[in-house]
């Protein structure tokens, strides 16, 4: 057994000191090293891992240096921030959301722009609901292309909930989100154009925009199904040409960046 102060661990913190300064020489040395860095950062890593673990209570300090020449030689990817606040909102802290979120957001981070938006939409969980807030976050998240932010905002000018309703905004927020792929954006443009909310009913771009959505959700969704059942009755609609266009549209496309 080992006793704070004796020889035993006098000697044993002298080496892990030395085993550290190694450690930041070659983290040194790896950062200016292109060649063969990552198999020889991996195999250093998984030495000086066994060792720390061997050592019992220093694993720790040697651990965090380790961590350190593989982020800097490139094996390890470091940690974002947003990781942080991300994790927070698949727990359901929306505080804690809030607290991490506001200041990435405030430097222009479109993913917490977009998740401080979801909080504020949302609400509950220790959160008040502030539909300004959302629409705030949101449209700043939009303007940079986040494709969910794009989506609540076509949402919000649908229902009219934090926004005036405006049938016209939404489709333009609807179809933004829509071009990048979101199924749900793309059914509810499709809904809005079969209506005729935008004006007279354009049934050939529904049934585009309602295929193209059958086909992106999950199996399983029941977004799914009920993007395939409108599909087939707008098909109705059209004539065999119209119906050839659209499906050919659909084959052709592709989700923007």
């Amino acid at each position: 057994m080992w006793f704070f102060g004796s020889r035993k661990t006098d000697v044993l913190e002298e080496r892990v000191t030395t085993l550290q300064a190694a450690l930041k020489r070659c983290s040194e040395i790896a950062s200016r090293w292109t060649t063969f860095r990552r198999g020889t950062t991996t195999a250093i890593a998984i030495f000086m891992l066994a060792l720390g673990f061997a050592l019992g209570s220093y694993r720790e300090p040697i651990q965090d240096s380790i961590v350190g020449l593989a982020q800097t030689a490139g094996v390890a990817k470091p940690v974002s921030a947003f990781d942080a606040v991300e994790a927070a909102y698949q727990k359901g802290d929306y505080e804690t959301v809030l607290r991490l979120a506001g200041p990435l957001a405030d430097h222009g981070d479109t993913r917490a722009q977009s998740i401080l938006g979801l909080v504020h939409y949302r609400g509950g969980r220790g959160v008040p609901q502030d539909l300004d807030q959302a629409a705030k976050w949101f449209r700043l998240a939009g303007d940079r292309g986040d494709a969910t932010a794009e989506f609540y905002l076509g949402l919000m000018y649908a229902d009219g909930r934090g926004v005036p309703q405006n049938y016209a905004e939404a489709a333009k927020w609807y179809r933004l989100a829509a071009e990048r792929g979101n199924a749900t954006a793309q059914y509810n443009l499709a809904l809005l154009l079969a209506k005729g909310e935008l004006g007279a009913a354009d049934n050939a771009s529904a049934y585009f925009w309602f295929n193209l959505a059958a086909a992106r959700f999950p199996n399983g969704d029941p977004g799914r199904s009920a993007a395939v059942d409108q599909r087939d009755l707008t098909a109705a609609k059209i004539t065999p040409g119209e119906l050839a266009t659209a499906q050919q549209r659909a084959r052709e496309w592709r989700p923007k960046q």
